[in-house]
């Protein structure tokens, strides 16, 4: 009788470990990475449009500036637009990132990794900051925009959120 017990208790406990792990693998992966191509970090500029606080990850979405300092166009003459997804809204706000500091027409630069579909999507890279041109601080309007193939780090009186090199 000792065996069978023995036997039921070993059983239900590995029932219980693969219990575990079937439903905290499915957790973990909704906040894998793994869409974005990590071997690829893209520096790209933007003007703001959009700031979505989320309490998972926060989006900041933006019309692309091209190499010419220009805000890029699609086919249709209508600007490119890309978006970026960070960490929590909360832990984003700590770091300075809110939609109050990235209104829309706020000039930034990001380093991203993006997705692997080609999509104009992507995410904040490692632990670099964003770039954000000097603005105004009455207005919030960019005051300073970079100089055509340079990034907001360039130009004097920026400030950097989310971290502490660009």
């Amino acid at each position: 009788m000792k065996k069978q017990a023995k036997r039921a208790w070993i059983m239900a406990i590995l029932c219980a470990f693969v219990s575990v792990g079937m439903f905290v693998t499915p957790a973990l992966s909704h906040h894998s990475f793994a869409m974005y191509d990590q071997t690829k970090v893209l520096t790209l500029t933007g003007i703001a449009h959009q700031f979505v606080a989320q309490a998972n990850h926060a989006e900041l979405h933006f019309y692309l500036v091209g190499p010419d300092g220009k805000p890029s166009r699609d086919k249709d003459g209508k600007p490119v637009d890309y978006g970026m997804e960070m960490g929590g809204a909360a832990a984003m706000a700590q770091q300075g990132i809110t939609a109050a500091s990235f209104p829309a027409g706020v000039v930034f630069s990001v380093k991203l990794n993006p997705l692997r579909d080609g999509s104009n999507f992507g995410s904040k890279a490692g632990n670099s900051a964003i770039a954000k041109c000097p603005t105004d601080k009455v207005t919030g309007k960019t005051t300073a925009v970079p100089a055509a193939g340079k990034h907001c780090d360039s130009v004097p009186g920026m400030t950097l959120l989310g971290g502490t090199t660009f």
